[in-house]
């Protein structure tokens, strides 16, 4: 049996792993990361959006790279849908034109076999460049630990030791809960099911139907008649010459509901709103994945132990606040976070629980934490019946009342949302929603 000890082990090649030890790598750090798949990012399904900066401290330039993002989201969309409308709230900006973006959009098995390359670069060109591996194809049985302390991994019959193990394994964390971190039975209303499709098209086809330039790109996000009544909203992403549309659906209102994701997932596409965009396309591929729901009631009862931190979707750091899906952006500064945390804990000599805290503190203090803490009331909101049924039938009937062009006498606006009102819902429960959403935003 062979042994070997490292700085760091990170289990897990997506974002999360993969965003830890470009850290590590820069550090001069001694690492393994391990990941199951044939490579980083065969396992990941997403094709999604990647907010915010921090893509930019990681890979200072990546928009100059080849073979990274597909398009930057300058296009933002908003859209509540009743079975045969679409009334879309739409904003574009050239604000959001020029680099460092303030979102990509990715193709998962693409983007991070891409940036694990530019973490092999970097090991390459460092102090560690015969001693830090990335390693395919290795599932992670177990991990070791000695007097409560992690202190290493089992693949195999293989056992490889670490100073801290990072767990970025994602939402099926079996690791995570072999240590206690997380109840063996997670609530089926604290995780989603969600289902995608990639259209491709001809890209000037696309570019033309989407109205883009250059890699600009839409995200458009769906409430309403897409899901069905299922708990959940739909979405569409422009992708270099192919679209990313799917639904997130709540695990539990699925079973209670006796619907399959992809009978869901059809009656979206050929809602009228929606066929019109994907007609010509050509669907090359299906997938599903579980995600958590962003309830932070879903997290473990804690994301560090002795010699142990676990990031991104393992610790379902996620947030849907109702203006965009974070969830990659949660993935990548968490396993930044906790690169730091070790890379400061082994320059210490100290790889206690107690030093670990720092991990959480860091994230605590990060916009990860902070953001997750300040929404979820609009979390809650946004899971709420009316949220998905009632506030979508409402605005869509408006929407036909207001854009109808009578050759009689026609009623002010005021009138109109009192009379979709009173079709729809009553007063006194869009108060309380009101209420709720005044709270949550």
């Amino acid at each position: 049996m062979m042994e070997e000890r490292f700085d760091c082990i990170i289990v897990g090649g997506g974002i999360a792993g993969l965003s830890a030890a470009m850290l590590l790598a820069r550090a001069g750090k001694r690492f393994l990361l391990i990941e199951r798949g044939e490579f980083c990012g065969s396992k990941n399904v997403s094709g999604g959006v990647l907010w915010g900066t921090d893509l930019e401290r990681l890979v200072p330039g990546y928009w100059e790279m080849e073979g990274g993002f597909d398009r930057f989201v300058n296009h933002r969309r908003l859209s509540f849908m009743d079975p045969g409308s679409c009334f879309s709230v739409d904003f574009k900006s050239d604000h959001f034109d020029q680099p460092p973006y303030q979102g990509v959009t990715v193709l998962r098995a693409r983007f991070d076999q891409w940036l694990a390359e530019q973490v092999e670069a970097v090991i390459e060109a460092g102090p560690m460049a015969e001693e830090s591996f990335l390693a395919t194809n290795v599932l992670v049985e177990e991990l070791l630990q000695e007097d409560g302390r992690v202190v290493g991994i089992r693949a195999g019959e293989e056992e490889f030791y670490a100073n801290t193990v990072i767990l970025a394994e994602g939402v099926n964390n079996l690791l995570t809960r072999q240590i206690g971190l997380e109840a063996e039975y997670v609530p089926a209303d604290h995780v989603a099911v969600g289902v995608k499709e990639v259209i491709s098209f001809d890209r000037k086809v696309l570019e033309d139907r989407f109205q883009l330039r250059g890699r600009s790109g839409l995200t458009n996000e769906f409430v309403g008649a897409c899901s069905e009544g299922v708990d959940g909203g739909g979405f569409l992403y422009t992708n270099e010459s192919s679209v990313s549309i799917g639904l997130v659906l709540g695990m539990a209102d699925l079973r209670d509901k006796g619907l399959a994701p992809y009978d869901v997932l059809n009656t979206f596409k050929a809602h009228p709103a929606v066929a019109d965009m994907l007609q010509g396309g050509e669907v090359v591929e299906y997938s599903a994945h579980v995600v958590s729901t962003g309830d932070i009631r879903g997290m473990p009862s804690e994301i560090y132990a002795d010699g142990v931190m676990v990031a991104g979707e393992a610790a379902h750091l996620l947030l849907n606040a109702g203006k965009a899906i974070q969830g990659m952006d949660f993935a990548m500064r968490s396993g930044m976070l906790a690169a730091e945390t070790a890379i400061a804990a082994n320059d210490a000599g100290d790889f206690s629980a107690a030093r670990l805290k720092d991990y959480r503190t860091a994230l605590d203090a990060s916009y990860v934490m902070q953001d997750m803490r300040s929404f979820q009331d609009a979390v809650h909101l946004l899971h709420s019946p009316a949220m998905h049924e009632k506030v979508p039938n409402v605005i869509c009937d408006f929407g036909r009342q207001f854009f109808t062009v009578r050759n009689e006498p026609t009623p002010k606006a005021a009138k109109m949302m009192r009379t979709a009102i009173k079709r729809h819902a009553s007063y006194w429960e869009l108060v309380k929603l009101g209420a709720k959403a005044a709270r949550a935003l």
